[in-house]
């Protein structure tokens, strides 16, 4: 066979400043004779001889590689006596190690915040091109004042890169409002089929413009995706059916504004049918198909033995030896190439029955038809012709001769049986075949199905008896509307009578709506068959209605039309419409006009929906013999919005900062906005006032407005309310409720503050009460002198509380101590400051215990003196804890000396813990285990 490419030379990127000295072009083929390579560069042979090149196989290395020299397009080209075959083109080109930039869609963009890595958070406000970089806000609020900076960062490597800070200072007035302006704009895009396409749009506007996304005339592709902020459109492996006019719509209740860009689809050239070896007959013609897909549609040539042969599509007439080798069919288009190789071979050869002999004994059944196949192996193709006995058969009424040699006879008779033999003739010899012809008796249907009228859930029996040849076997074959029946996959339904012969008796058991149809007994054997066929009539519940429209869609109501599905045999007596919102995944029976809708009725109105919200509906017929399955459900349309008729809940609020008054209200769910751009009215004014004072709260996700003014008196009454509204109008105002700004924060100071050392970790602070009610607690501030006072730590006690205790302090240390009072406004003035030194460390040297002696009924346990280093506190004496081995709690003991006396243990083991005791706490602990019988074990020394 000719040569088949196992390894093809690929792209190749050598880099100028490479140590290497070589690079190489990878080929490999098999084929039988072994074949031989070459290699061409820009279509022109190389010289392999010359020093530079080497070959290893059909590997092609060059030595010490020139730009100027060896930078072009490789061609492999592969040889036997078969054929030759060239591969794919492949270029070699020069480059640097390093590249100073990235393609764009290699670049993430994100914006800084004052400081690194203080990311700014994306939302339906501010957004972040990833096609240009830039930071868009749709409407600047005080929170956007800082310094911005541009991160740039590239996923295939670990490097990043951000600009200078800028400044960005937000406007008196930024409270004003403007209509729905979009300034990043997609553009038209050109992708390939399979690929992700990602479109941008955003708009500046204020309120926030809500973003809406739409393809023009047609339904918005299965794998498209918004993001949450509605900026981005993603369109996952993109198909042709995704290419189309894209439109962008940005609103606010000032205004509107759209942008359209169209996505074309294309695609790379694909194999529809491509060409793989073939054998023909010598003198034969030939249409090898060879068809590819892709966008622009490929052109199609061809390759013989490396050498361009034609175009478009190959045909061949007479076939000869010559046309006989390795051919290429390539497939072109912008966006690539491919390849597709087959060897063709020349056939001769005389007709022979070696490998297809005729069959000896050919059965027939009588009144049939038979045909008698003549298959030699020849090439050309060569002429037949048949004999019974030693007559010369011809074609008439009964017997023909096909082209391909067969024998047919119709209307068989005991007359035809016999020997025939087919005679096969071409120009290079010929040969003949034997078979005899034997007459059965035909099989016949005696008593077939009958037509059956059921209901769903009965049992329904189709009868079919068959008489045959008795020397052949009879078999049954059921099938329903031209498809064979399974019965071991439908034996819950189906059963046959194999228990008498002759007998293909068919039970269907608890019949369902899909049972119905035309049913077909067929009884064969191997010479002949029979059939026949009968109805089977369901009747049943309605069938789905079809083909739902939503038509005159407005606030609380759209009109529905529909066709008939079908009766099953039994009226349709009424129609059940039912609707689904995203708020809930199950389907609920809807209000209609009129509120019967009966069976003859393919329309009616759906009524009191929720404005501004997105439904489904489905359809279910009912008759006498139950409900139906329900409709596909119709498309997802919007109802048309309306003003809000629903106030706000729970207003109320108060407390808060200083000279601050905050209002909270209940929000409303999803499906009380009734329209686009919804927010809420707060209204509020001091008690006894006429003027209301109103402010706009654009997120509806929020219950809470804080109003900040520094002329406003503390804990003073005012009167505030809340309202919806939407694009549409507002909507009514809730009930009137009574707040009270922020208190002031406290005024007064602790008194008599004093702080007291406990040990060289913990010091106990106390203080008088301020007079002040609104005080909720006191907060205790303290610090090391060497630190500053920002570092200050502190704890905080309810206003019940007159002192607290402070630990974990460093020893040997100095600390400044002060109180305040606060509230919810805030933190009154503190205290004076107290300086106060914590003790020395306690004695880091554990007592060492040298003895341990029983005396009686009671142990001798003594232990060296601890010294204390010069930055400890002084040992004062020594603390005993005796106690049960495994509990905590024992008996303590204090003394000044070196040795202590405790009672023998009456039962188990018991734990001796000797620690000096200091100003500064207590030092580290030795252990003795003791018994009743002996000392046990020195757990520490």
């Amino acid at each position: 066979y000719g040569p088949v490419f196992e390894e093809q030379p690929i792209d190749t990127i050598y880099p100028e400043e490479s140590s290497d000295g070589q690079v190489s072009m990878n080929c490999r083929a098999r084929a039988i004779p072994f074949p031989t390579y070459r290699w061409k560069l820009n279509n022109w042979d190389i010289d392999l001889t010359k020093e530079r090149y080497s070959m290893v196989g059909g590997r092609l290395v060059i030595n010490n590689p020139e730009k100027s020299r060896d930078a072009g397009k490789y061609v492999c080209v592969v040889s036997n006596i078969f054929g030759t075959v060239r591969s794919s083109e492949a270029t070699l080109s020069f480059g640097c190690k390093m590249i100073k930039s990235f393609p764009p869609d290699d670049l993430s963009y994100r914006w800084l915040l004052n400081e690194f890595p203080v990311f700014i958070a994306l939302d339906k406000r501010r957004f972040v091109s990833q096609t240009n970089g830039n930071l868009y806000i749709a409407n600047v609020e005080a929170s956007d004042k800082g310094n911005y900076s541009c991160f740039v960062s590239s996923p295939s490597i670990t490097k990043s890169v951000f600009s200078k800070f800028i400044p960005l200072i937000p406007q008196s007035d930024r409270a004003k409002v403007y209509p729905a302006d979009i300034k990043v704009k997609f553009k038209d895009t050109y992708a390939l089929l399979g690929q992700n396409v990602t479109l941008e749009c955003f708009a500046l506007g204020n309120p926030v413009p809500e973003l809406r996304w739409s393809k023009y005339l047609e339904p918005m592709p299965a794998t498209a995706e918004i993001s949450m902020s509605g900026a981005v459109l993603k369109i996952f492996n993109i198909q042709y059916e995704d290419e189309g006019l894209y439109e962008c719509e940005a609103e606010n209740y000032k205004g509107k504004d759209k942008h359209q860009a169209r996505v074309y689809v294309q695609a790379s050239p694909e194999w529809v049918e491509h060409i793989n070896d073939t054998e023909k007959d010598i003198g034969s013609d030939l249409y090898w198909p060879c068809v590819a897909t892709g966008k622009p549609i490929p052109t199609i040539r061809w390759l013989k033995n490396g050498v361009s042969f034609r175009k478009g599509e190959l045909r061949m007439q007479s076939l000869s030896f010559d046309d006989a080798g390795m051919y290429q069919c390539i497939a072109e288009n912008a966006h690539g190439i491919i390849y597709a190789n087959a060897e063709l071979k020349i056939v001769a050869s005389p007709p022979t029955f070696e490998l297809n002999p005729m069959k000896k004994k050919i059965l027939a059944a009588k009144g049939g038809r038979v045909i008698i196949e003549c298959k030699p192996k020849a090439a050309p193709k060569p002429k037949f012709s048949w004999s019974k006995g030693t007559e010369l058969l011809v074609n008439g009424s009964r017997i023909r001769i096909w082209d391909d040699g067969s024998l047919e006879i119709i209307n068989i008779t005991k007359l035809d049986e016999g020997r025939y033999t087919c005679f096969a003739e071409n120009n290079r010899g010929k040969a003949n075949s034997t078979g005899v012809l034997e007459m059965t008796e035909a099989t016949r249907i005696t008593l077939a199905p009958l037509n059956v009228d059921v209901t769903v859930g009965e049992n329904a029996t189709m009868q079919c008896i068959a008489s045959h040849d008795p020397t052949l076997d009879l078999t049954f074959i059921w099938s329903l509307n031209g498809f064979v029946i399974d019965f071991e996959k439908e034996h819950e339904h189906y059963e046959r009578n194999v228990m008498i012969k002759s007998n293909g008796e068919l039970l269907i058991k608890n019949v369902q709506l899909r049972h119905a149809g035309r049913y077909t007994c067929t009884a064969q054997t191997i010479v002949d068959n029979s059939s026949a066929s009968a109805d089977l009539v369901v009747r049943g519940p309605p069938g789905p209605p079809g083909g739902i429209r939503v038509e005159e869609i407005r606030d609380t109501a759209v009109a529905l039309t529909w066709s008939r599905g079908t009766d099953n045999h039994s009226p349709i007596s009424k129609y059940t419409i039912q609707s689904k919102t995203f708020l809930s995944e199950e389907w609920k029976d809807a209000k209609t006009e009129p509120s019967d809708i009966e069976g003859n009725m393919e329309s009616a109105t759906v009524i009191d929906l929720i404005p501004w919200m997105e439904y489904e509906f489905r359809i279910i017929a009912t008759n006498t013999l139950g409900t139906g399955e329900p409709s596909m459900p119709s498309q997802r349309i919007r109802t048309e919005g309306a003003p809000p008729n629903v106030a706000p809940s729970d207003v109320g609020g108060g407390g808060g900062s200083n000279r601050e008054l905050t209002i909270t209200w209940m929000p409303l769910s999803r499906e009380y906005h009734y329209g686009n751009n919804f927010g809420y009215i707060v209204a509020f004014k001091p008690f006894g006032e006429k003027e209301w004072r109103r402010v706009t709260v654009t997120n509806p996700e929020i219950g809470r407005y804080v109003h900040k003014d520094e002329s406003m008196p503390p804990s003073t009454q005012y009167q505030v309310k809340v309202k919806a509204f939407n694009n549409k109008g507002d909507g009514p105002f809730s009930l009137t409720a009574v707040i009270y700004s922020a208190q002031d924060a406290p005024t007064e100071i602790p008194t008599d503050v004093s702080v007291k050392v406990l040990s060289s970790s913990e010091m106990s602070v106390s203080w008088h009460h301020v007079s002040d009610k609104s005080v909720e607690g006191y907060q205790i501030r303290y610090w090391a002198a060497h630190d500053k006072e920002a570092a200050a730590q502190r704890v905080q006690v309810s206003n019940q509380e007159y002192s607290t205790k402070l630990e974990n302090l460093k020893p040997n240390t100095r600390y400044h101590v002060d109180v305040s009072a606060f509230n919810s406004a805030g933190y009154g003035p503190p205290s004076r400051t107290i300086d106060i030194i914590t003790r020395k460390a306690p004695p880091s040297q554990r007592p060492r215990i040298i003895s341990s002696v029983r005396s009686g009924s009671r142990y001798i346990i003594t232990w060296d003196h601890v010294k204390a280093m010069s930055n400890e506190s002084a040992v004062e004496g020594y603390k005993v804890l005796y106690r049960p081995d495994g509990q905590h709690e024992g008996k303590l003991f204090s003394t000044g000396k070196h040795t202590i006396e405790v009672p023998v243990p009456s039962d188990g083991e018991y734990v001796v813990e000797v620690r000096a005791h200091s100003e500064g706490g207590d030092g580290e602990v030795a252990q003795i285990k003791i018994s009743g019988e002996q000392i046990t074990s020195l757990l520490s020394s």
